[in-house]
């Protein structure tokens, strides 16, 4: 095993340690390699080295544990401590300044600016002062500006990871409210499709299957022709219906296209064979659209006259696309009762098309109609979003 990824495995397991037992190990080591000396050398007095010796840097170590806590207190201490090393003749002739030196690095990562700024002052003026050999003092002011340094840059990698983590986790949960969204709008989506394709379906049955027994005996032919309607209109909604579903249990690969404005004209025969006398119109130069605005247009058509099917009592309705130049408006009008106590002026098929057409910029307008008897659906669609040929 190379010796790198070992290293990150160390480095990884330390950080996993609670820094309490990192700080304590740390004293523990600093410690240790300071009162490595006082058992490696021999005293040139012969005798035994001077337990004020032992206690100075055991007294420099020993504020590592709580580095973290109170970062100017151990810095302070440490280096009382260190400075009080050379008040006797019998101990080991060595540098203790790794205490300070971690210390100090712990001042400039954790304290704020001013604090940290006083006690670097602190600790170079202080070397500088008590430090008799200016080979020493240098030395020594070279290594304390050195460990603030690392600890400021430290401090800023640290600051950066944590910007970075909480931008993270900002765009995960803006991307996962995204999704959210997407998701209630596509399931709003299928929920109007799926309620345009059945109401529409299932009420031409209806109507057919009611009209059926009464001219069975009568007419045979019509009735004939009211069974063949009512299976048509079965076979168009599992045809819907399963392409609906096909697209969405299919990630990739091509899809069965959705109803267009060019089916217009087909679906107007299709309830006409219901019994209801549908015409379909268009003026003014048609353009090419996109394909969601196209399923749009049909879906409200679709609705509109589902609606005439279900509650008004109408003989004729009429489809009228007008092509203008930035809009494009659909009229549906019937000449039934109108928006009497039987029509759902307020129903979920007339919500579901002023939601599709407000999904698009557009608008959608319904109530009596103004030249006479009936009801009017008027859907305005904008143009801005055409496909330019």
């Amino acid at each position: 095993m190379s010796a790198l990824p070992f290293f990150v495995q160390a480095r990884s397991r330390l950080r996993s340690l609670p820094p309490p037992w990192l700080d304590t190990a740390l004293a523990v080591l600093v410690m240790g390699v300071q009162l490595w000396p006082f058992l490696s050398r021999e005293n040139p007095y012969a005798v035994p080295w001077h337990w004020w010796g032992y206690a100075v840097v055991v007294a420099a170590a020993l504020p590592l544990v709580w580095r973290r806590r109170a970062p100017v207190v151990a810095l302070i201490c440490t280096l009382v401590a260190t400075s009080l090393y050379d008040l006797v003749d019998e101990v080991p002739s060595q540098p203790i300044w790794y205490g300070g030196l971690i210390a100090t690095y712990t001042v400039a990562a954790y304290s704020s600016r001013l604090p940290r700024v006083i006690m670097l002052i602190f600790s170079v003026g202080g070397g500088l002062l008590l430090v008799g050999s200016s080979e020493t003092a240098l030395r020594g002011v070279v290594l304390f500006v050195a460990a603030y340094a690392i600890g400021r840059a430290s401090a800023t990698s640290r600051a950066y990871a944590t910007a970075l983590e909480e931008r993270a986790s900002r765009l995960r949960y803006e991307r996962q409210a995204e999704i959210e969204r997407a998701a209630e709008r596509e399931r709003a989506r299928i929920a109007r499709d799926m309620h345009d394709i059945l109401a529409h379906a299932v009420s031409l049955m209806v109507v057919q299957a009611e009209a059926g027994p009464v001219v069975v005996r009568s007419d045979p032919a019509r009735a004939e022709a009211a069974f063949d309607a009512i299976a048509s209109a079965g076979r168009d909604a599992m045809v819907q219906l399963r392409r609906m579903l096909t697209a969405l249990k299919e990630d990739t690969g091509s899809r069965a296209p959705q109803p267009t404005i060019n089916d217009l004209a087909e679906l107007a025969d299709q309830v006409s064979d219901a019994g209801l006398e549908v015409a379909y119109s268009t003026s003014g130069e048609p353009r090419p659209l996109l394909p969601d605005i196209e399923v749009a247009a049909y879906r409200v058509t679709q609705e509109a006259l589902t609606n005439i099917v279900k509650h008004a009592g109408a003989t004729r309705a009429d489809i009228r696309l007008l092509w203008q130049d930035d809009t494009l408006m659909i009229i549906i009008t019937d000449d039934g009762r109108g928006s009497g106590p039987s029509f759902p002026a307020g129903g979920n098929g007339l919500i579901g098309i002023r939601e599709r057409a407000a999904a698009f910029g557009g608008s959608a307008t319904t109530g009596p109609r103004p030249d006479g008897p009936g009801f009017q659906v008027l859907v305005r669609l904008p143009l801005a979003q055409a496909v330019t040929a």
